[in-house]
């Protein structure tokens, strides 16, 4: 069976200690970054699919990923929810009225 996608680190191990084999490459930078924002999709479904615990830390651990890569820092977020907010308030923006 053929997948072409980014696992994590210790699926071909635990593939090999079950008696099969794989094969695989280690992705550069710009395969890295298309095989996250993929990921980022993929476990984004299986979320709304069933949003359960497990399926939730896989979104967060593609989300780490995505920061590391992207050398994101902690301060440049923190100031985005500074200054436009989280989403702890529950808000729902149901329409912008135009200026009479």
């Amino acid at each position: 069976m053929e997948y072409n996608k980014l696992v994590r680190d210790n699926i071909p191990k635990l593939i090999t200690e079950r008696g099969k084999k794989c094969t695989y490459h280690i992705a550069d930078d710009r395969e890295y970054n298309l095989k996250l924002r993929e990921k980022l999709v993929e476990e984004a479904q299986e979320f709304l699919d069933n949003p359960s615990e497990e399926e939730f830390a896989d979104v967060l651990e593609v989300l780490d990923a995505i920061k590391g890569h992207m050398r994101l820092s902690g301060h440049k977020m923190g100031m985005k929810a500074y200054v436009n907010g989280r989403f702890d308030k529950r808000i729902i923006l149901e329409k912008v009225l135009e200026n009479e």
